[in-house]
């Protein structure tokens, strides 16, 4: 009795194509879940940062409305800097009539933490993340975004710095759209009231890490007292706000760097490890 064919056996087919084609999409399914799940960790890691943008934001809004700014220009100031204390020092430097050099030169002052915190956070980017989406990451990262990524053991991938990133963005975008659509509701003494939230907020950015480091104690006096001389000389009040800013930048941070200089540590505790071993 003649043996019946197997399916295998068809010309053009070959044996364990079924299997490996279940093998592939399995793969890919698994892939997309874990995907999906990177994102979704990176929306809870960056809820807490959304949170606490939303009252800064609000307030950033506000005074841009307090200023007489139409509510479009700090949504879109806000939706293309991301960038808290330098968009406050732009915004008084726009106001104030100040050039763009001026204003280019201070943002980058102020931002220029950024590139060193985007420096660090590449050495633990994953190796397959492409070009623009690390620009897309670094356009994202924020002091608090890149607190809770540095802590991140895993490898950094596209889809969990998404989440990350996208949170504290729609947090930061929608408290300044509601802070400067709100200001032209509220009467004029509670919006008077809410000013002062603005100088509340860098005190609370200032007074922590000063009282746990000297030197950055030591950068806010000097920084204030250039502000001061600034402020009270007759021949410097002249110097507009933006240029003030960037000179006490860089003159606190430059006297306290010469002053106060990080020890290496881990370069110490090899040479006396090195040390003990030639002994």
């Amino acid at each position: 009795m003649p043996e019946t064919p197997q399916k295998f056996d068809r010309p053009g087919r070959k044996p364990g194509f079924a299997k490996g084609s279940v093998h592939q999409v399995a793969k890919k399914v698994e892939t997309s879940r874990l995907e999906r799940q990177a994102f979704q960790t990176g929306l809870r890691d960056g809820l807490p940062i959304c949170l606490g943008y939303l009252p800064v934001s609000f307030a950033f809004g506000m005074q841009a409305a307090q200023y007489g700014l139409p509510v479009w220009v700090p949504l879109l100031i806000s939706m293309t800097n991301l960038t808290s204390a330098g968009q406050f020092a732009g915004l008084s430097i726009l106001v104030a009539g100040g050039g763009y050099l001026e204003l280019a030169v201070t943002t980058f002052v102020i931002n220029l933490r950024y590139m060193l915190m985007s420096l660090s956070l590449s050495q633990k980017v994953s190796e397959k993340m492409r070009l623009s989406t690390r620009c897309a990451v670094a356009f994202g990262v924020t002091d608090e975004v890149f607190a809770i990524a540095s802590q991140r053991k895993e490898p950094l991938d596209g889809r969990y710095m998404a989440g990350l990133i996208l949170t504290p963005y729609l947090g930061w975008s929608v408290g300044t759209l509601l802070g400067a659509t709100a200001t032209s509701l509220l009467p004029v003494t509670v919006q008077s009231a809410l000013g002062i939230m603005i100088y509340g907020m860098f005190l609370a950015i200032i007074i922590p890490p000063a009282r746990k480091s000297r030197a950055v104690l030591l950068a806010v006096l000097i920084a204030a007292a250039v502000s001061c001389v600034f402020r009270y000389t007759p021949f410097l009040q002249g110097v507009s706000a933006g240029w003030t800013i960037i000179i006490a930048s860089v003159l606190a941070a430059g006297i306290c760097a010469f002053a106060m200089p990080i020890a290496d540590k881990p370069a110490e505790a090899d040479s006396e490890t090195n040390g003990e071993a030639v002994e």
